[in-house]
């Protein structure tokens, strides 16, 4: 959610404050040092408490947007559990050491098991790092259960402190980054940034960039979502909304996504040749090697789509973004076409782009309260859960469509209150036939 934060305000705004971005991420460092050894009880406990508290209502509101906007039950396990261990961190002077250590040992092996089966099964770049931390999150939770050498009465402080710890990291390396980053090249060709090679061709301009704005044109994401392009007769839940449906024939659909700003950028990314999708093969297609690259092809318009295919079940706008970067990067990347299910698909592209194109789409002159503001927002939680998942599998029709919906409400509407928040929350329970639409 951080490089999210840094990607949308952007790093002309933040280039004069490396330094207090580093100083912040050795800060939160300390900090997590303290309240981890529990030395000064009194900041532990306002830690804590405070980050307790942030957990519960961020759970509670991102439910509630789940909820009323029926994303189902994927969208809502993330939240549900955010909200969990909030209410878990308020109240563990009044829970058992045992139910704590057990609680938080199960969300260890949860997000373990997030990481480690995708990487197991796509093999992707950097697929060893994601199976190394997810089995460090095994034996942590293994520790916790134990009791040893992390006593369960500090149970809550050390996963508390491993949080902090990790976010002042990051923020220490970013600051330290940013320092040496040149005017013309885009954040996302940081390191940061760069773990799958999907911002290879961010883009690099050398001449006076007009910056992002609100635009007459529009971005418009279709999805085509598994459920929706299948002839399905079994739901499977989670599955048939993020990996795949399979039809009544026994096929498998994937779905598909695209973008489209009139009249010249049409991004549709398709392989050449119909892929075998039956289950016997659909495993050994997920591997993103270099053995499953195939010849692909970019579709020239939507209207060629639909007569081959289906019409998207799914559109979400974007009125807000820089057009230059997103043709630099569409330029760049449609200079080899070559397809992976897993590390080079339709929505692998349809993500980079749109990043590449909300690049300082929030920029300020104020950063640091455009920072925090982003992160009293659940908009922000919601997309960035997204790409957290995407960088530990892939980017599918699902992940893109559930990252796409919430980022456009942050850029288009970067100023809604609460009051007008809370309003569209009572006027999608009072209409909910329009709950599915974006």
């Amino acid at each position: 959610m951080l490089k999210l934060a840094f990607l949308l305000i952007g790093p002309a705004s933040f280039r004069g404050h490396w330094h207090g971005i580093a100083a912040l991420g050795a800060g939160l460092m300390g900090l997590a040092a303290l309240v981890v050894t529990d030395v000064v009880p009194a900041i532990s406990a306002i830690t804590y408490h405070a980050l307790g508290l942030a957990f519960a209502a961020y759970g509670a509101l991102a439910l509630a947007a789940a909820v009323v906007a029926r994303r189902g039950a994927a969208a809502c396990l993330a939240p549900a559990l955010s909200m969990l261990a909030g209410l878990a961190i308020l109240l563990a002077p009044i829970e058992s050491d045992l139910a704590l250590a057990l609680f938080y040992a199960f969300l260890f092996v949860v997000d373990g098991i997030g990481r480690i089966v995708p990487a197991m099964v796509g093999r992707f770049v950097g697929w060893r790092l994601h199976v190394a931390l997810a089995v460090g999150e095994f034996l942590l939770a293994l520790l916790l259960i134990a009791g040893w050498p992390i006593p369960r009465s500090h149970a809550v402080h050390f996963c508390v402190g491993v949080f902090i710890g990790g976010a002042g990291w990051l923020l220490l390396r970013l600051g330290l980054m940013l320092r040496t980053l040149e005017e013309e090249v885009a954040i996302l060709m940081l390191p940061l940034f760069a773990g799958r090679g999907w911002y290879e061709h961010a883009p690099i301009l050398v001449e006076d960039d007009a910056g992002a704005r609100r635009q007459d044109r529009p971005i418009l994401i279709r999805v085509w979502t598994p459920r929706g392009a299948a002839n399905i007769t079994d739901r499977m839940p989670i599955l048939d909304r993020y990996i795949g449906a399979v039809d009544r024939d026994g096929s498998i659909s994937t779905g598909h996504s695209s973008l489209e700003v009139a009249p010249d950028v049409y991004i549709s990314h398709y392989p050449k040749q119909e892929m075998t999708r039956s289950s016997d093969h659909f495993l050994h297609a997920l591997r993103g090697a270099k053995e499953n690259d195939a010849p692909g092809l970019f579709q020239p318009d939507y209207a060629t789509e639909v007569a081959q295919w289906v019409e998207a079940d799914r559109e979400v706008r974007f009125h807000t973004y820089n057009p230059r970067r997103l043709r630099a990067f569409w330029i760049g990347y449609r200079q080899d076409s070559t397809y992976n299910v897993v590390n080079r698909n339709c929505s692998t592209v349809i993500a980079g782009a749109l990043d590449a194109a909300l690049e300082g789409v929030l920029a300020t002159d104020r950063p640091w309260r455009r920072l925090l503001a982003l992160m009293l927002n659940p908009d922000m939680w919601l997309a960035g859960l997204m790409r957290l998942r995407a960088d530990s599998a892939t980017w599918t029709p699902g992940f893109l469509l559930d990252y796409a919906v919430p980022l456009a409400r942050i850029v288009d509407r970067p100023d809604l209150s609460w009051h007008h928040r809370f309003a569209w929350f009572l006027a999608r329970f009072r209409r909910p036939e329009e709950a599915g639409a974006d």
